[in-house]
């Protein structure tokens, strides 16, 4: 009877007392509630830190690309100045190689008009102004100014300018240019004055 008495204690005591094991257990499975609490946050705190969280990356985002775009504008627009100035000054100092080219040419002339005053050598005033004209010719050409052939050319509308038309000489020069009035030149194979001429009919 003793023997019972005891084992019904020990069972009540056991009873009593919760499992190890599962008190564990239970401690480990806690609701999603529960764990934000122990966490220190609601689930809706949590997503609203998210949705904030990506919205200052789209902020900084876009403010990174509008100064990106400011800055390209602003090289863009120092291009533009800078190309518009140089076209500018271009068009101004265009002609500075021919004008200082013919510099020469214009000293000689100085010269040949000091000369012929000083001078009764007819012969030799010619001979200078000769040699001028041909040094003239010489630094148009190296500029790239040709003259124009037109006496005895078929006539050209694309060349030549007609101011009149006279009978022809022979039949051979129907059509062709009889006479020039004005020389036509060309600038790099290209007319920059047409020649005027008189045409046989």
């Amino acid at each position: 009877m003793e023997n019972k008495d005891i084992l019904d204690e020990e069972t009540q005591h056991t009873s009593g007392q919760p499992d190890n094991n599962t008190a564990t257990a239970d401690r480990d499975t806690l609701t999603s509630e529960e764990a934000v609490n122990v966490n220190g946050g609601t689930t809706e705190e949590t997503e609203a830190e998210a949705v904030v969280s990506a919205e200052d990356k789209t902020y900084h985002e876009l403010v990174e690309l509008k100064d990106k775009y400011l800055r390209l504008y602003a090289d863009f627009e120092n291009f533009r100045r800078r190309t518009a100035k140089e076209k500018m000054e271009l068009l101004a100092n265009a002609n500075e190689g021919m004008l200082v080219a013919l510099l020469p040419v214009v000293d000689d002339f100085v010269r040949a008009m000091q000369s012929i005053e000083t001078t009764e050598d007819i012969a030799a005033v010619k001979e200078g102004v000769g040699l001028i004209y041909h040094k003239l010719n010489r630094t148009l050409e190296s500029k790239g100014l040709k003259p124009m052939t037109a006496k005895g050319e078929v006539f050209n509308a694309d060349l030549h300018e007609s101011i009149t038309q006279f009978p022809a000489p022979s039949d051979d020069l129907k059509g062709k240019v009889i006479d020039e009035v004005e020389r036509g030149y060309y600038l790099n194979d290209k007319v920059i004055r047409f020649a005027k001429v008189i045409v046989g009919s």
